[in-house]
């Protein structure tokens, strides 16, 4: 029975959702444009692109958990264990990519004289190449473990599992270890590029002291964007990680239970605030955004003066 909470939290997430989707289809829409009159595309764009299609494929998703746990319609194993991989693949490479953003401001920006650190800076498209890549050794593990923890989850809903064996617990505790890593080796990269762009910034703010110069120059504004937009990564994607460790803890409690729905409000916050975080940190896309809100503005004028 669908109650009041239910349509209430379909509501919500279907709001963040449509927001979500507009945001990444709109820096999609702007990347694809702007590479076909230039003709050629940045690798900060390559990666704010990539990462448009995944939280689009990612929002795809939750959108489908969020109707299965509120209208409850009856979804076979296959597609069920589909759902699973879908979530897992869209969540690996939306965090993946979002880290590679944190490394590429890293190396772009940060001014260090490390030989180490200068190495990478001249490497950064390899660099960006070799983390998605490795990335995938975690990713393959966790989509294994996800599939058969949820093909075992769903047949111990139906039936088909009379009692919880050792095996299932100890493929459930691997499936949740598989799942942590995943999201917390990226976590823990992008907190690493934060302290350091902060490093970076107060060096560069110290030099600009020393020789009686303003903080208002370009340096520091960019630094100052590149720092907002991987503290709003990490600040969402805590909340969204939080929701889930929650919700993981609750696994034994009916998925429409309110303690789930709230979770599922809660982590649909983060592939959908931080795109337009994102929108806002990119001048020429915000310029672009901004632009089309002027024009959608015109012409919502327009039509209201027309008898």
């Amino acid at each position: 029975m669908v109650t009041f909470i239910h349509l209430i939290t379909a509501f919500t997430i279907v709001a963040e959702i449509a927001l979500g989707s507009f945001a990444n289809v709109f820096i999609l829409l702007v990347n694809c444009i702007d590479c076909i009159k230039r003709r050629k595309i940045s690798s900060a764009d390559q990666i704010l692109t990539a990462l448009a299609i995944f939280r689009v494929g990612m929002l795809s998703v939750i959108l489908m958990i969020c109707c299965s746990t509120v209208f409850k319609p009856a979804l076979s194993l296959q597609a069920t264990v589909s759902i699973c991989v879908g979530w897992a693949v869209t969540n690996h490479f939306s965090t993946w990519l979002a880290t590679t953003l944190s490394i590429f401001y890293l190396l772009k920006i940060g001014n260090f004289s490390n030989p180490i650190f200068l190495g990478l800076k001249a490497k950064i498209k390899s660099v960006i190449v070799v983390v998605l890549l490795g990335s995938l050794v975690l990713l393959f593990p966790n989509l294994m473990m996800a599939s058969i923890s949820e093909a075992i989850l769903v047949n111990g809903h139906r039936g088909n599992l009379t009692r919880k064996t050792k095996l299932t617990y100890v493929i459930n505790l691997t499936a949740k270890m598989a799942f942590t890593l995943d999201n917390v080796i990226p976590f823990t990269i992008s907190m690493i590029c934060f302290l350091l762009l902060i490093y970076s910034l107060c060096k560069h703010l110290r030099t600009m002291k020393l020789y009686g110069k303003g903080y208002q120059d370009p340096s520091s504004l960019v630094h100052i964007k590149a720092l907002q937009a991987v503290i709003s990564f990490l600040l969402l994607f805590s909340l969204f990680f939080l929701s889930l460790t929650i919700s993981g803890f609750n696994s034994t409690k009916p998925l429409d239970d309110p303690v789930h729905l709230i979770c599922q409000v809660i982590g649909s916050l983060y592939p959908s605030c931080h795109s337009f975080i994102l929108i806002w940190t990119n001048k020429r896309i915000k310029q672009a955004f901004v632009l089309a809100m002027v024009q959608v503005k015109a012409i919502l004028w327009l039509r209201e003066q027309k008898p």
